[in-house]
């Protein structure tokens, strides 16, 4: 990444409601791509399990502590969201409407905004109200039955299909399809992102394999993890590889390059003989370390790559020459994402703590130093 350019949203601004998990994201991926993102957070937020320099998904933005109980602050929020070109906010359906803010009211003040919504269960239907994490969302979607062993429990990955995946991710993206079709018409929308939704989305791969008779159930199939030229094994050092051989091509050279192809093996083409090979193939990469299959497999055509822990990823050479990770204040952490040729993204700044960049932040939105002095004095700003 050059780290010199602005992103390719530079010049859009965003009102983003200081929420949980989900929402950050979707704000740090407009943020990351150049949008102006102010964050309204509470006077008195809740107290975090980390010091503020570690929030990476807050980075890129500026942040201000409001009132919305206050008539004064609502009517901030108003005026910052009247010249905002996108909103987002993740609270519960209602709340929004009960400040005053909801999209009725912001619409009739910003007839382009674009108000993007983030909850688990959606704007309406039976769950609308009903509390739920990433785990409920992704559970009622059929994403998390399908993840995990045959014969086994499901297996929770981590929340990434839920609140990042199927939530933040679709936040943005349809924030962004939004912006370009308000550009078109001039006209903003509600972008109604619900975790559900987006969960059960990423499925569709999965959803063609069952409306063909092909999908067997969690842990099952090759991408299942039941195919043992489709899986991880554990090394001489307790570590683990990837082995993604699902072409024959690539299976001839997993066996060329691991000496198996000197053996009469399990055929590969019948599932009943697979939990034998796996058995051989785990006896073969349990003789060397992982760093040594890496030395061996790493540039071939067997599809392969070592397992990293998340300090390793960002050294490996590859992530390393394509600038993956970034170092931001002497913190390590993903660089943004995608990458583009003629509007790069800027180097990502750090985040801010709630409330301490007020003056700057509504400086940049229109206010005067006596405006912002006048509501910090009546207490609508912290």
């Amino acid at each position: 990444m050059s780290g010199t350019g602005q992103g390719p949203l530079a010049g859009l601004r965003v009102v983003e409601m200081a929420g949980l998990a989900p929402g950050p994201f979707a704000a740090m991926m407009l943020a990351d791509m150049g949008a102006q993102v102010l964050r309204i957070d509470r006077p008195d937020p809740a107290a975090r399990a980390m010091p503020q320099q570690f929030w990476f998904t807050d980075r890129n933005r500026r942040s201000i502590a409001l009132d919305l109980k206050h008539e004064e602050g609502a009517a901030l929020a108003r005026r910052l969201i009247g010249q905002a070109d996108a909103l987002i906010e993740g609270f519960r359906p209602g709340v929004m409407e009960r400040l005053g803010l909801g999209p009725d009211a912001c619409l009739a003040l910003n007839p382009r905004l674009v108000y993007g919504r983030m909850t688990g269960w959606g704007q309406e239907g039976p769950l609308a109200q009903a509390p739920g994490h990433d785990i409920n969302y992704i559970a009622l979607a059929g994403a998390l039955d399908a993840i995990g062993p045959a014969g086994g429990a499901p297996v929770v990955p981590l929340n990434l299909v839920g609140d990042f995946g199927g939530g933040g991710m679709y936040l943005a993206f349809g924030i962004a399809c939004a912006l370009i079709e308000a550009a078109r018409s001039g006209k903003g929308q509600v972008v109604d992102a619900a975790m559900v939704d987006g969960a059960a989305s990423l499925m569709t791969y999965f959803y063609s394999y069952l409306a063909g008779g092909k999908w067997q159930g969690r842990g099952q199939g090759t991408l299942g993890g039941a195919a043992p030229h489709y899986g991880v094994y554990e090394t001489r050092d307790g570590k683990y590889i990837s082995i993604g051989s699902a072409e024959p091509k690539f299976y001839a050279e997993l066996l060329r390059a691991t000496g198996l192809d000197q053996e009469e093996l399990p055929d590969r083409a019948d599932p009943a003989q697979w939990p034998a090979l796996r058995e051989r193939l785990s006896a073969v990469f349990r003789t060397r370390t992982r760093d040594e299959w890496d030395a061996l497999l790493g540039r071939s055509q067997v599809c392969f790559a070592p397992v990293l822990d998340l300090r390793e990823a960002a050294a490996h050479p590859h992530n390393v020459a394509r600038q993956t990770f970034v170092e931001i204040d002497g913190h390590l952490q993903p660089a943004p994402a995608p990458r583009f040729s003629r509007t790069p993204s800027a180097r990502p700044q750090p985040g801010v703590a709630p409330g301490v960049d007020v003056q700057a932040a509504l400086e940049g939105w229109g206010l005067s130093g006596e405006d912002i002095g006048a509501l910090a004095a009546r207490g609508v700003v912290a």
